[in-house]
């Protein structure tokens, strides 16, 4: 007599968006599913994902995830403890002349009028901060080389990252597989496979007019690639054409952030500080939620679609959940200002942050800076305590059995 054999477990992908220092909430998200996971397979020590994505800051947890793929407890512990010691001196240089010397450069150019090209592109400034400690950080903590291994061997299916190409001004989706795999391409964005390097890591994360673009060597030419949240409009996307039939998104914020504190009559004119917290708002806070909704209304459609004629079609629904802080970050944020490098208050205030009767008007800015152990403590506590929250949800997604304490 033939025993059932057990329906294969879906495809599942992991995705993680980006946000600078926010991103230390993913791992107080990924704490707790691995808590769960404890309780409920006590046994089992590999992956739960078949495909991690993830982008800037992102970018660097899901590699490290990927790394791990052998050891996923592991994985999220060794995270754990880098986000939890972190200081911005990892991420960027700090000491006062670096940091001035990068935000005098820009005011200086601008006050001189470097756009007229007069004084030479030589002149002109690359960013307000040096990243190239996160460079070092990352040969430390990224095993990238294991990364082949583990996909040969089984342990993962496919892992990604994007970034945007200055040169081209194409949004690049980088990623490696197990299996054959074909190159996607859709309106100014595609995606290539290639062996991940820290090249790849710099570019996705470097945040525009932040930190400097990375030069990355693509099909035999070298271009200079940015942040990948920059043209991301559906950053679910690559999880999809990997094959993911459902997905776990960790977002960096929620709904929450469009709340202010309270709108006075008359704000004021918005500072650079503002202004460019705004912008980024817009490049990494706001795409996943968008995106989300649009595949639920893609999964309503498809849900009215007969079976057989929805299989000619090539779609299926896509079972998404997404996880995003309960809290405004840039509440959390303004109690921890304090705690930034003395040459990074000196730069942000230039641009305009200052602290008022309602908070501080710009601190949006500094939470992607923040890389202070407190701040990254703090935002560790925030995810854990989220995924707790929706704990149900999260062994549902899985067909994990809730198992309590």
């Amino acid at each position: 007599m033939n025993m059932p054999q057990p329906a294969a477990r879906p495809c599942t992908a992991l995705l993680l968006t980006g946000g600078g220092a926010r991103a230390a909430y993913q791992v107080g998200v990924l704490q707790a599913i691995a808590a769960l996971r404890r309780r409920s397979h006590p046994g089992q020590h590999g992956l739960p994902f078949d495909i991690v994505v993830g982008t800037s800051a992102g970018a660097i947890n899901a590699m490290a995830l990927a790394c791990a793929a052998d050891r996923f407890h592991h994985g999220v512990a060794q995270l754990a403890r880098v986000w939890g010691h972190m200081g911005s001196h990892q991420v960027y240089r700090v000491d006062a002349r670096d940091a001035l010397r990068g935000g005098l450069h820009w005011l200086g150019l601008f006050l001189a009028g470097w756009w007229s090209g007069r004084q030479g592109r030589t002149l002109q400034p690359r960013s307000l901060l040096d990243n190239a400690p996160l460079r070092e950080l990352l040969h430390e903590q990224l095993p990238l080389q294991r990364l082949p291994g583990l996909l040969a061997g089984g342990h993962l299916r496919a892992v990604a990252l994007t970034s945007s190409c200055y040169s081209s001004d194409e949004h690049i989706t980088f990623y490696d597989a197990a299996e054959t795999q074909r190159d996607w391409s859709r309106v100014r964005r595609r995606a290539l496979r290639t062996a991940i390097t820290v090249d790849h890591v710099m570019a996705s994360a470097a945040i525009p007019f932040l930190f400097p673009a990375a030069r990355v060597e693509v099909e035999g030419r070298t271009g200079y690639y940015g942040d990948g949240s920059m043209r991301q409009l559906m950053p679910i996307a690559p999880a999809i054409h990997l094959g993911a039939q459902r997905v776990l998104a960790i977002g960096v914020g929620g709904a929450r952030e469009a709340e202010g504190n309270g709108a006075a009559s008359d704000p004021g004119y918005p500072s650079l500080a503002q202004v460019a917290s705004h912008a980024l708002s817009s490049v990494f806070l706001d795409t996943l939620a968008g995106d989300a909704e649009h595949l639920a209304r893609l999964n309503h459609v498809l849900s009215l679609v007969e079976p057989e004629r929805r299989a000619r079609t090539g779609l299926q629904p896509i079972d998404l959940l997404v996880i995003t802080p309960s809290r405004r970050l840039d509440d959390l944020a303004t109690q921890h200002l304090d705690e930034l490098p003395r040459s990074a208050r000196a730069l942000l205030a230039m641009l305009g942050m200052h602290r008022g009767a309602g908070g501080a008007h710009g601190a949006g800015l500094a939470t992607y800076l923040l890389f202070e152990a407190a701040f990254t403590q703090e935002l560790m506590r925030l995810g854990r305590a989220d995924a707790m929250a929706q704990s149900q949800a999260i062994c549902r997604f899985f067909d994990w059995p809730e198992r309590r304490r």
